[in-house]
């Protein structure tokens, strides 16, 4: 261990001697550092990763090439160019694949159809995708959103309203989210979302992986797995929280088999959660092939993580930024407050839950305002594809399967050739159209629901979702960011904020 020990040592000072000797004029141009190339500049200004690719993006004609360490024997190609996405996720889908390291990156999601390549994902994905037909699940996705919002978020604002106290807006909407899709996933509350914000296994576990996943993507491999071997950093705390994660999960999934063998059956027990619609299904086809598998515990679990990490982090992330954002151009707020008024006529003075679809459908403003944010904050910054063959880009750039692609839908949201010389700015009216409703916008040109065939089936369940979060909010409390905090992205591998988000909040109404 003590050569181990002095190599390692050895690196750090390397990588600090080299920082030293780094030019202070150079080129916008990431710089190739002698034995080690691009590494130390993506592991040492990580916090800086999404706004220095962007600006690298704009100086290279959206496409540049990066240079990882000389023992992974690849690169990465980074682009941010529209016919170059649509070339990728599109026309050409099944040459980029997923690959091997991104499932070693996922390894701890098992069995999961997430991280599967394009075969065995189509056929997987009939089976896990099916519930979103459901004409229960339809039905049970307002109720849940009114519950939750009830019985957890009111009751903390309430709460932090009287008490006049500061709360973290992003953990709030964490714990809300986790608790939502934990009922729709499972049928379990996790009771994250509480007064005075309880302790939660499963929140602290998802933290921690998906902190550890950003990681393996900007580490070696080599690198991240001698840590998963040693036990150490990152690596051990995602060992501890997939282990935590695992558990819970495997535990409610005996659970929901045991409840259909027993009182559903005495019962008459109609909710819905995708769970049990997956028990069902694979009840109801035990004869087909695969079937088995589907009813395998191991493979259920994996599916219900993938279900918890999109439903809760992707939102949560969104929901954050979109009140920093409003935060920031009241004039938005003020609108969006407007048009809740003019469709709410009879509770436009009172206190009112916002759950009701039809309803939700009439705030265009609003879903346009989450639409020019997730333009901005993107949840899933990059979008990461490596071809299983020979092939030549759009933009003339040739790849093979030693090149990592990387498309940055962090840095689309900025472009000027997309969206403009306003492209900085924060302005929901370039998604209304002139006769009225939402503009409909190219896949490839706005990433957050990924694109082609791997485009996010849960896209009408996220925006449901967070407009009865954030009209809720908004109508029955104002909300004050607190100023001078420092707001900037967490090292992470969905796009939070590494400080949370401070806020205090007040009662708009007295009843």
């Amino acid at each position: 261990m003590a050569y181990l020990e002095i190599f390692l040592i050895q690196i750090i000072l390397l990588i600090m001697f080299l920082v030293l000797l780094a030019p202070k004029n150079r080129q916008l141009l990431p710089w190739n550092w002698p034995f080690l190339r691009m590494m130390p500049t993506m592991y040492l200004k990580s916090h800086e990763i999404y706004d220095k690719i962007t600006e690298i993006l704009v100086e290279n004609n959206s496409t540049v090439l990066f240079k990882t360490s000389w023992f992974t024997k690849t690169d990465i190609l980074v682009t941010s160019d529209p016919a170059n996405a649509h070339h990728i996720m599109s026309s050409n889908f099944s040459i980029y694949q997923r690959g091997s390291e991104f499932r070693n990156v996922f390894d701890f999601l098992g069995q999961a159809v997430f991280s599967k390549d394009l075969e065995e994902w189509r056929e997987e994905k009939k089976f896990t995708h099916a519930f979103f037909r459901e004409n229960q699940y339809h039905e049970s996705v307002p109720k849940i959103v009114h519950q939750t919002l009830e019985k957890a978020l009111i009751p903390v604002l309430d709460h932090t309203s009287q008490q006049n106290q500061e709360l973290d807006l992003q953990s709030l909407f964490n714990r809300f989210m986790l608790d939502a899709t934990c009922l729709l996933a499972a049928g379990f509350d996790s009771g994250s979302l509480r007064v005075g914000f309880p302790e939660c296994p499963l929140l602290d576990a998802m933290d921690d992986i998906a902190e550890a996943v950003f990681y393996r993507h900007i580490l070696p491999e080599r690198v991240w797995k001698l840590q998963r071997w040693l036990r150490v950093g990152k690596e051990k705390k995602m060992a501890e929280a997939s282990s935590t994660f695992n558990r819970i999960l495997l535990d409610n999934v005996s659970k929901k088999k045991h409840e259909l063998a027993t009182d559903d059956q005495e019962t008459g027990d109609d909710t819905f959660d995708v769970l049990k619609f997956y028990l069902k299904e694979a009840a109801s086809n035990s004869g087909n092939k695969g079937a088995k598998k589907h009813d395998d515990k191991g493979f259920l679990a994996a599916n219900l993580m993938t279900l918890l990490f999109a439903g809760r982090d992707t939102s949560a992330a969104l929901l954050t930024c979109f009140f920093y954002l409003i935060s920031r151009n009241p004039s938005v707020e003020n609108k969006i407050l407007e048009e809740i008024r003019l469709n709410l006529p009879g509770n436009a003075s009172r206190k009112h839950i916002f759950s009701n679809v039809e309803e939700l459908s009439k705030l265009v403003y609003l879903h346009s305002a989450l639409c020019e944010s997730l333009r901005l904050f993107p949840p899933g910054p990059f979008l990461l594809r490596v071809p299983n063959q020979q092939d030549v880009l759009p933009s003339g750039h040739k790849v093979d399967h030693t090149t990592k692609v990387m498309l940055c839908s962090y840095a689309m949201g900025r472009m000027r050739e997309i969206w403009g010389d306003d492209c900085g700015e924060f302005r929901p009216e370039r998604w209304i159209m002139e006769k009225g409703g939402t503009k409909h916008v190219a896949s490839n040109i706005f990433l957050a629901f990924s694109s082609g065939p791997w485009t996010c089936p849960g896209r009408e369940l996220a925006f449901t979702r967070m407009k009865a979060v954030a009209a809720t909010v908004v109508h029955n409390y104002r909300v004050h960011v607190v100023e001078g905090q420092t707001v900037c992205p967490s090292i992470s591998a969905i796009l939070t904020m590494k400080h949370g988000l401070k806020a205090t909040v007040s009662k708009r109404w007295m009843y």
